[in-house]
């Protein structure tokens, strides 16, 4: 069993003011950077779970570990294989955002209530996800959209795994007042 990191990242949320602030993901991959605006408004508790991941650097190093061409870009497994998580779970958030190019949905099992560090950026208009997966966001400008479509270009083997990683280097969350 993975470590939990639920005390670790409630501690990163102690200054996180979603009314305040507006907060954005960026991950540094190995393909270039990809900036995701987040959706508070429609699933703040899936906002708040990103935002710590990313602030205590759980996301650094990790890989893609599922590409399906014209469907979805999966990451968020620590382990790589797309059977790990932070060691906590949270609730689902359901709304309706469409699953459309570039928007950022959380995965889970058959459990709605089931996801923890795994995501997917959509590749594709993907309607039979909608009201069905916590959609929380989306790529923040078309230079990121861009990126996460190459990355969707990426020849896999038969498990949808990248023959070659494609990886997070690193990941930061940048805070922005409101005005």
């Amino acid at each position: 069993m993975s470590k939990n990191y639920r005390a670790d990242v409630d501690a990163a949320l102690a200054d996180v003011d979603l009314e305040k602030n507006t907060y954005q993901i960026e991950f540094d991959t190995t393909l270039g950077k990809i900036l995701l605006d987040l959706w508070p408004d429609v699933a703040p508790g899936h906002c708040r779970n990103i935002i710590g991941l990313t602030k205590i650097g759980y996301y650094n190093g990790i890989i893609a570990h599922r590409i399906i061409s014209g469907f979805v870009v999966q990451i968020g497994c620590p382990m790589g294989t797309g059977t790990g998580g932070p060691g906590y779970t949270i609730k689902a958030e359901f709304n309706d955002r469409l699953h459309e190019p570039g928007v950022l949905s959380m995965a889970r099992t058959n459990d709605p209530d089931s996801g923890g560090s795994q995501f997917f950026i959509c590749l594709g208009r993907i309607p039979h996800l909608d009201r069905q997966y916590t959609v929380f966001g989306k790529t923040a400008d078309q230079a990121s959209l861009d990126i996460v479509l190459e990355m969707g270009k990426a020849k896999t083997n038969s498990q949808d795994k990248p023959l070659q990683d494609i990886k997070i280097n690193s990941s930061r969350v940048i805070v922005t007042p409101k005005a």
